[in-house]
């Protein structure tokens, strides 16, 4: 029953950190989108700092949609091999963006694709914020259920002596 609940606790903090990441994806997005339009934070007016409040959680909606499979794979594979390092989900956060952007491109929408240079590397940026704050939310403990799970089936050292 020990093992079932550090399962459920993890899917949990994974679930978490993944809620945590869309959110901070979005806020870079919103953050970039805002500067592209010459707003500085000397000159926002309150109507447009309110809107962050709605806006945020919107978008990181469709963030969370649409990066939720290929982000569930990394998250699998960091889960597996436990990794724990910050780079190693910058990178995966990279990589989801970026495939993401691939699915985007091969589906034939043109209005919905992502051509220019600028938003490319703003959607890669913000998968590499997503990733920063998901290992800062989740993926420091990645594999720690593993760990335990293994420690708890290995067999006494019978052989130690006091």
């Amino acid at each position: 029953m020990g093992r079932l609940v550090t399962y459920i606790v993890r899917l949990a903090v994974i679930l978490f950190g993944y809620a945590v990441a869309s959110l901070a994806a979005s806020a870079f997005l919103n953050v970039l989108f805002l500067a592209s339009l010459g707003y500085t934070p000397e000159q926002a007016h309150p109507a447009a700092t309110a809107s962050l409040y709605f806006s945020i959680p919107f978008v990181a909606l469709f963030v969370a949609y649409f990066a939720f499979m290929p982000a569930a794979v990394v998250v699998l594979v960091a889960e597996i091999l436990g990794r724990r390092d910050w780079l190693f989900y910058a990178l995966a956060g990279a990589v989801v963006a970026a495939v993401f952007l691939g699915i985007v491109d091969h589906i034939g929408d043109t209005t919905f694709a992502v051509t220019g240079t600028s938003a490319i590397m703003a959607v890669i940026g913000s998968g590499m914020v997503g990733g920063i704050f998901y290992w800062l939310a989740a993926g420091r403990w990645a594999g720690s259920w593993w760990q335990t799970a293994t420690r708890s089936f290995q067999a006494p050292d019978l052989d130690r002596r006091s």
